[in-house]
């Protein structure tokens, strides 16, 4: 049990020192930024759009593949604790009282 505290306390704290962490805010490249501008200057929008679309596809790929790997551990924690009921059931049961 301390041992998982301790862990939980690491990354606690290496989370928080991440996140002090300076971050840049000019994540889009020139060349996209200046197509993205060319084009909404001369009426297009289209392009800007398809680069919002790309940009959310690659911002979800992310967390789709977390929710995949969190479910599969949630299952199979879900079944080894389920499992560890029944020893634990079926031990209560073979012990007789005094």
């Amino acid at each position: 049990m301390k041992l998982l505290v301790k862990k939980a306390w690491i990354v606690i704290c290496l989370l928080t020192l991440l996140s002090l962490l300076p971050q840049e805010t000019n994540a889009q490249c020139a060349m996209c930024r200046a197509t993205v501008e060319n084009n909404v200057s001369s009426g297009e929008s289209s392009i800007g759009a398809g680069l919002n679309k790309g940009i959310l596809f690659l911002l979800a790929t992310p967390y789709a593949i977390f929710c995949v790997i969190a479910y599969f551990w949630y299952r199979n924690s879900r079944r080894e604790y389920e499992k560890r009921l029944k020893t634990a059931s079926y031990s209560r049961s073979k012990v007789s009282p005094a």
